[in-house]
């Protein structure tokens, strides 16, 4: 008897001994590892105080051209009606051509076209409200709206700036005018909002929420899967010792990553295919642009995805760490590629971290060719191709000092 409660002791303690050695094991290997410590604990923390130091959390004011009417007689100093738009609006020109106006609207150069009345008093008069024409060009769901909300508040400043005149100015006209019966022929509601808003969204289409996020999403997949892809690529073939082999063999630096780039590059872009008839046959997500421009879209987003995986292979010194690397770089990708908050939300120093992700650049660019057709920011089709570039020519460097290292 005591001695089946003694062998029971020593397989206690012989099984804790073995359990507490590998929990030994473990984190002296993690100790020993500081880029582990670095992406466990102060990557995350240091994405967060990125976000929290380049977030200001206010919306960027919309740029907006007034067009006044040759015919009328309303000030033409921005500055005038500057101190009645508020902080959400920056009067950036005065002009009379709508035309040329609206184009700019179009092209995105600006956020707001509103077009003032020619004929206010007349209309006032007549007992009729005027009609403010307020355009512009979102397809963005929540940006519709605050558009309109916008549009909607400067016509109740402009309503508000309206009647105080009337009251300071015009008290003695109404007092003159009651004998002529001109001031009870106007409506009460007229009295009260003399103008109206009448606005108009110039973009193709007003995309549901689904729809407008798929093209983010697709971006945030396609980049997240070239990562994850290559991440381990290089690690696991150093670890393993084929570097050894690569190194002796005639096999040229430049013949391996171009290998692990078409071989990656081949799968993630039949995923990519596979996402967008999802996307595109099922969801109903449309596709407005030239499948060939969105196709070249992917293939650049795939290939600085693949670069991003492979200097991330090649830096990081164990398997585990390049797990974390990409995990961290999907969370900045959250943060700072547009996805959930939009870029100009942010100090321009974070925006050209943001730049450097292939996904921010990737977001946009599908969701102009996808939602409007195309794009006016054809610069970050120019700068994907270049962070795809530099991302290879890193890698490539790496590489190389990896095999002669090796």
């Amino acid at each position: 008897m005591a001695q089946g409660v003694t062998d029971a002791m020593l397989s206690i303690l012989k099984t804790f001994t073995r359990i507490t050695s590998f929990v030994g094991k473990e984190i002296t290997e993690v100790v020993r590892r500081p880029g582990t410590l670095f992406s466990l604990v102060l990557g995350p923390f240091l994405i967060m105080a990125l976000f929290g130091i380049g977030y200001n959390g206010q919306q960027k004011p919309l740029n907006t051209i007034l067009v006044i009417p040759q015919s009328s007689n309303l000030p033409r100093e921005a500055a005038f009606y500057q101190q009645f738009a508020g902080p959400a609006v920056n009067i950036v020109e005065i002009s009379s051509d709508v035309d040329a106006a609206r184009a700019k609207l179009q092209e995105q150069q600006i956020d707001l076209l509103v077009v003032a009345p020619d004929n206010v008093e007349q209309q006032f008069r007549a007992g009729k409200q005027s009609t403010i024409q307020i355009e512009y060009n979102q397809i963005d769901p929540i940006r519709d709206n605050y558009a309109r909300f916008v549009a909607q508040r400067q016509v109740q400043e402009i309503n508000r700036a309206i009647i105080q005149a009337a009251a300071q100015q015009g008290q003695s006209y109404a007092v003159q005018q009651v004998g002529s019966n001109e001031i009870t022929s106007v409506p009460p509601e007229v009295i009260a909002a003399p103008t109206k808003a009448d606005t108009k969204n110039w973009a193709p289409l007003n995309p549901t929420v689904v729809a407008f996020f798929a093209p983010a999403v697709l971006a945030l997949v396609l980049q997240h899967m070239g990562v994850t892809l290559t991440a381990l690529s290089l690690v696991r073939e150093r670890l393993m010792g084929t570097m050894d082999i690569f190194r002796v063999s005639p096999v040229r630096t430049l013949e391996i990553l171009i290998g692990k780039y078409l071989a990656y590059g081949f799968l993630s872009l039949a995923i990519a295919a596979l996402i967008t008839f999802l996307l595109v046959g099922v969801l109903g997500v449309p596709l407005l642009g030239d499948p060939r421009w969105f196709a070249l879209i992917v293939a650049l987003v795939t290939f600085a995805s693949l670069g991003l995986g492979l200097f991330i292979s090649i830096v990081a010194n164990s398997e585990r760490q390049a797990v974390q690397l990409s995990m961290l770089v999907l969370l900045a990708s959250v943060f700072f590629s547009g996805f959930v908050l939009p870029l100009e939300e942010f100090l321009p120093a974070v925006r050209m971290v943001a730049y450097a992700l292939p996904v921010t650049h990737g977001i946009q660019l599908f969701q102009d060719f996808m939602l409007r057709g195309g794009t006016y920011s054809q610069w970050q089709i120019w700068a994907l191709a270049a962070v795809g570039g530099a991302l290879f020519v890193l890698s490539a460097i790496g590489l190389r000092q990896n095999m002669a290292r090796a």
